[in-house]
């Protein structure tokens, strides 16, 4: 939404620009506090930049973080196969709490497709490839 806009070669880039220019003219008379998120900080317009009166930056949680998300998404309401090691899933994917999240939903649905009332460790691995993807990245 608050990506740079680029130089216009069709009616799509000139809309997108315009999308951008007008969510700029809404946050600056907006009253309030804005508050923006992204994993994508340099996707963000410098007008954008310009505007911002602080910045904070969140690393990406290391593995016993990456643990404890696992645990807490799961909250001992999804039921997952005994082959799945939430130890190893965190120490070999560097992945946020979002993608963690998106990472048991994509799964938390596939067994439920697949009418399996537990989520395999496959499961988590395609939705673990799904969320890498996004990102750029592979395994």
């Amino acid at each position: 939404m608050f990506g740079k806009r680029t130089q216009t070669s069709n009616s799509n880039d000139r809309f997108a620009n315009q999308e951008v220019s007008y969510l700029l003219q809404r946050v600056e008379d907006f009253p309030g506090v804005v508050i923006l998120a992204t994993n994508l900080k340099d996707n963000i317009d410098e007008a954008f930049a310009r505007r911002f009166q602080s910045v904070i930056y969140f690393p990406m949680p290391d593995a016993a973080q990456r643990q404890r998300l696992w645990q807490g998404v799961l909250n001992g309401k999804a039921r997952l196969a005994k082959e799945v090691k939430l130890v190893k899933l965190s120490e070999d994917y560097e992945l946020s709490g979002g993608a963690i999240t998106n990472v048991v939903r994509y799964g938390a649905i596939k067994a439920l497709q697949d009418n399996r009332d537990t989520i395999s460790s496959d499961d988590l691995r395609r939705g673990i490839v799904k969320e890498l993807r996004k990102e750029g990245k592979t395994i």
